[in-house]
């Protein structure tokens, strides 16, 4: 707002009001102060994080042309998230049944969709890049090297952030931050969640969309579902499911079909890909050693691989996706 007109001296009235006046140009240079000091903090918490590579781009424009490899992968018509109007191919379907040895029909697999749609919203609110706006996200994976790292401020300026799995916040801000716009999780790795933050469901079979169900209905047969929670906390009307077809596409445009299937922090930072205009990625990979290990949990073993998920070419991926400005990769302290 522009500062009021200071009264001219010649003015017979002007000075009659000299506090007025003097008040309005102490109000404008505080203003002006207030800005500066605002703009130089932004920079001064831009600054002190230097990521692995700096990408210079503006954001949309490193995801497009003029890159054979990338968009050779990058499938923008692939729909992520399952709906009412979803189309699930029988090889796709073939494929996710594959994945933890699913005896399930087709059939009862589409009336178990349909089910989920009577709770959770048919057409889940999916974001997109904005050419008027850059949405900024950050994707935080739960590798040893957020420890120490400091990113805490960093992660919390962005726009979405995406959490995965149980990764805790509390006791680890400074590393971790301590927003979560979505939460990525799966029946065994779930947390009850806040009445604003997104429920991602990565179904890896058909009882992990029986569980969603159940959870949020309090019909849950808990001896069929050993430990798993049998209540949850959560926004229902936030709740969003990735749609198998996805997972597929992950594999095989990304992975070149490596490992049995992606894992589930890659699967994310792919999914936002396609949801964000501007990512950077946060707490993936082995720590200095070689070593996969969490954050938030002593490393008691250094044995610990992948299992079935094609870590090191996964991490391969990111490099390159780093390299090639697609993303913005924060490795941590452990990685330097």
């Amino acid at each position: 707002m522009p500062c009021p007109q200071i009264p001219n001296p010649e003015d017979p009235m002007a000075g009659k009001k000299p506090t007025v006046s003097l008040f309005v140009i102490l109000m404008c240079v505080t203003a002006i102060g207030v800005f500066l000091m605002e703009t130089d903090s932004k920079v001064q918490l831009k600054s002190t994080f230097q990521p692995t590579y700096v990408d210079p781009c503006s954001c949309g424009k490193c995801l497009s042309e003029n890159d054979t490899w990338f968009m050779k992968r990058f499938n923008e018509s692939e729909d992520p998230f399952l709906s009412e109007h979803f189309s699930l191919s029988a090889a796709a379907f073939s494929w996710w049944r594959l994945l933890q040895g699913e005896r399930c029909s087709f059939l009862k697999f589409k009336n178990t969709v349909n089910a989920l749609f009577q709770i959770f919203p048919p057409n889940p609110h999916v974001l997109e890049p904005r050419p008027e706006r850059c949405r900024t996200c950050a994707v935080v994976g739960n590798s040893i090297n957020l420890k120490g790292s400091g990113y805490g401020r960093l992660i919390d300026h962005h726009d979405v952030i995406i959490r995965i799995n149980y990764g805790p916040t509390k006791g680890f801000e400074a590393d971790v931050g301590n927003r979560t716009t979505h939460r990525v999780m799966y029946p065994e790795s779930s947390m009850d969640l806040d009445d604003t933050t997104h429920l991602i469901l990565f179904p890896f079979k058909l009882r992990d969309l029986e569980w969603l169900i159940r959870v949020f209905t309090a019909r849950f047969p808990g001896k069929k579902y050993g430990s798993l929670k049998s209540v949850m906390t959560g926004n229902k009307d936030l709740v969003m499911v990735l749609n198998p077809t996805f997972m597929k596409y992950v594999h095989e445009s990304w992975l070149d079909m490596k490992g049995k299937y992606p894992s589930t922090g890659f699967i994310t930072l792919i999914l936002a890909l396609h949801i964000c205009g501007e990512v950077d990625v946060f707490g993936y990979g082995a720590d200095k050693d070689g070593n996969w290990s969490h954050y938030f949990e002593k490393l008691t073993s250094k044995t610990l691989k992948t299992g079935v998920h094609p870590g090191l070419h996964e991490y391969e991926v990111i490099g390159k996706l780093a390299r090639k400005r697609k993303i913005t990769f924060f490795s941590g302290r452990h990685n330097l």
